[in-house]
Parts: C-alpha cells; sequence; structure tokens
C-alpha cells in the first residue's frame, strides 16, 4: 500500500459527526432529531457514545477536542 492510499480510520461515525457539526450550530437535541429523522434519545446516544471515545465529560468538551483535531470546523 502507497502512503498517499492510506486513509486513517474516522473517529467518530458518520452520524456522530452529523449531530455535533448540528451541535455546533446551536441547535437543541430536539432540532437535531427532527432534521435527521432520528429521536430525541437517538441523538443523546450518538453524543454520548462519542464523548466516550473522545475521553470527555461534556458536550462542550467534545466540540473543544473535535475543533482541535480537525474534526469539525465553526
Amino acid at each position: 500500500m502507497k502512503e498517499k492510499d492510506y486513509k486513517p480510520k474516522q473517529l467518530l461515525t458518520k452520524r456522530e459527526k452529523e449531530v455535533f457539526e448540528l451541535l455546533v450550530q446551536d441547535k437543541t437535541t430536539k432540532d437535531i432529531a427532527q432534521e435527521l429523522f432520528i429521536s430525541e434519545k437517538t441523538v443523546r446516544n450518538h453524543i454520548s457514545n462519542a464523548m466516550q471515545k473522545l475521553g470527555v465529560k461534556g458536550r462542550s468538551q467534545a466540540v473543544i477536542e473535535l475543533l482541535r483535531m480537525g474534526e469539525l470546523k465553526l
């Protein structure tokens, strides 16, 4: 495998990233659920899973970490 062909594995799933992209747009859990056609509980699960992967204790810490890592853009 050539070095340029290597793609690092994404930390977040596509859906987790979508949820956080909406969070940084100041959307509520309810807004995100409606926009993505999922339940509010599922939104909270995606946020919780991402926070566990990142090793942080809150949504805001998760957003800061994702911005620092280049996973999210403002």
